[in-house]
C-alpha cells in the first residue's frame, strides 16, 4: 500500500513539475512579448491623446449630430431613390454641405 501512495505522489509531482514549467514558459514568453513591445513603442513618438474638458467634449456632440444628420438624409435618399445617380449626388452633396450644415446648426 505505501508503494502505491509512494507511486501515486511521484506521479503527482511529476505532473505538478511539468505544470509548473508550462507556467513558466508562458510567463518567460509574455515577458519577452512585452519586452519587445516596450523597445518598440520607446521608439515611436507619443501621441497627443484625445482632447478633454468641456469645450472639447461639446465640439464632439456638435460633430456627432452633425454626421448623424447627414447620414439620416442619406439614408432617406437611399431608401427612397432607386437612382443610382441620385444616390451618388446626394452623397457628394452631403460632404460638400456639411461644413456649411455644422456652421448653421452650432454658430460659434
Amino acid at each position: 500500500m505505501s508503494k502505491e501512495r509512494a507511486r501515486r505522489r511521484e506521479e503527482r509531482e511529476r505532473e505538478a513539475a511539468v505544470r509548473a514549467a508550462a507556467r513558466a514558459e508562458q510567463v518567460a514568453r509574455r515577458e519577452r512579448r512585452e519586452a519587445r513591445r516596450r523597445a518598440l513603442t520607446s521608439r515611436l513618438p507619443s501621441g497627443a491623446g484625445r482632447p478633454t474638458g468641456i469645450l472639447a467634449e461639446r465640439r464632439r456632440k456638435q460633430t456627432g449630430v452633425t454626421i448623424a444628420l447627414l447620414v439620416a438624409v442619406n439614408v432617406l435618399v437611399w431608401v427612397f431613390l432607386g437612382d443610382w445617380a441620385a444616390r451618388a449626388g446626394a452623397l457628394v452633396v452631403s460632404l460638400l454641405v456639411a461644413p456649411v450644415l455644422h456652421l448653421m446648426l452650432f454658430k460659434p
